[in-house]
């Protein structure tokens, strides 16, 4: 039979999925601010999140996705070529939309870190410009507070792209260990772009401007609350012209 204060804390814990974190009060970071060097043999004239997919940009398919899922607040961290991104979503009066400009480029965990001005939720989600998996997001939602995680990331299983992270997790879902672009191996499961955090995870940040997540900082917090959620959806990453090809033919008969 449940002690009392386990009793406590499951109702304590259901108020908190059911009043306090819905993800229509949540901000969503979309990390847009990329050089694009290897797309720019087929797109040399806009950001990579704004590369045509099927006539539409691809950040416009990202959001889309997002909102269907309840995301209302946006924050696009953008730097390269940031006036393309600037023009066309000024134009859209209908989303909640806040730009994080970077300069100069500070890598992904510097953008990150920069944007950090903007945000208003406790809780926030996070993810690249570039890519796309196909997840549940209420339900990474779900995992990330059941849990009491300071940073979530999801995983798939490794299928061979050798563009994304490395990562291993233990049986209580703790991240083992997190290494960006290595060597597979047979238990090893891929990074693909999206995060959610607690503020606090700014404490923990390195004080430079510029540093990379997946290079200097989440190596270095696999002793915190850092955990892995695991799907079986596929993993679409544009940063190439192979990528956008695939994304493509991906997007013609897409459905949520």
């Amino acid at each position: 039979m449940k002690t009392l204060a386990a009793r406590l804390f499951f109702i304590s814990l259901t108020a908190n999925l059911k009043n306090k974190l819905k993800t229509k009060d949540m901000d969503v970071i979309i990390l847009c601010g990329g050089l694009g060097k290897r797309l720019r043999k087929v797109i040399n004239d806009r950001p990579k999140p704004m590369a045509a997919i099927n006539k539409r940009p691809f950040l416009d398919i990202l959001i889309a996705y997002l909102r269907n899922f309840g995301f209302r607040y946006f924050i696009l961290s953008i730097g390269y070529k940031a006036e393309n991104i600037k023009e066309y979503y000024n134009k859209k009066k209908t989303l909640n939309i806040r730009f994080s400009e970077e300069k100069t480029p500070l890598g992904t965990g510097g953008a990150f870190k920069m944007a950090q001005a903007f945000i208003r939720s406790n809780s926030f989600l996070v993810m690249n410009g570039d890519s796309f998996c196909n997840v549940n997001l209420n339900k990474f939602l779900k995992f990330h507070i059941q849990k009491n995680a300071l940073a979530s990331i999801v995983l798939v299983k490794d299928r061979q792209n050798k563009d994304c992270g490395r990562v291993k997790v233990l049986s209580s879902n703790q991240i083992a260990f997190f290494k960006e672009k290595t060597e597979s191996t047979n238990d090893s499961l891929v990074n693909v772009g999206i995060y959610m955090f607690k503020k606090d995870i700014f404490s923990l940040m390195p004080k430079d401007k510029k540093f990379s997540l997946e290079y200097d900082f989440f190596p270095k917090i696999t002793k915190e609350r850092f955990l892995g959620y695991l799907t079986n959806s596929i993993l679409l990453d544009i940063g190439t012209p192979e990528g956008l090809k695939r994304a493509n033919l991906y997007f013609k008969h897409f459905k949520r």
